[in-house]
């Protein structure tokens, strides 16, 4: 099949199912080639029609400490003082690039969470 830019639903649904159907295709051949494209147009047709909601890296930092049973108190060496963790933590204060290095690399949290909260 020619595949085009993906304009409706219907489109998005028959990609999604050929995707489906090749997505075990060999390197080197006709379907991986497809599978590429069909790839690219799917993420397309999603990223314009289901946009992602931005992440308040805070929030995302107060769910992990939850789950981790953690308390502020717990984030002093690795933000600082306890003013300047709940500074951090109340939005009063900006997350330095070294904070959010060394949240990313503690919580395990994406980089890119952190680029939107600025």
């Amino acid at each position: 099949m020619n595949w085009k830019v993906l304009k409706t639903e219907e489109d998005y649904n028959k990609a999604s199912l050929r995707l489906m159907e090749i997505f075990h295709a060999e390197p080197n051949t006709p379907e991986f080639d497809e599978l590429d494209l069909l790839t690219i147009l799917v993420k397309d047709y999603d990223d314009r029609h289901y946009p992602m909601p931005e992440l308040d890296v805070l929030e995302v930092i107060k769910i992990k400490m939850q789950e981790m049973g953690m308390k502020n108190k717990d984030l002093e060496p690795i933000i600082g003082s306890k003013g300047h963790v709940s500074a951090i933590l109340s939005g009063k204060r900006e997350i330095t690039l070294k904070m959010a290095q060394k949240l990313k690399n503690y919580f395990g949290i994406p980089a890119e969470a952190f680029l939107h909260s600025a």
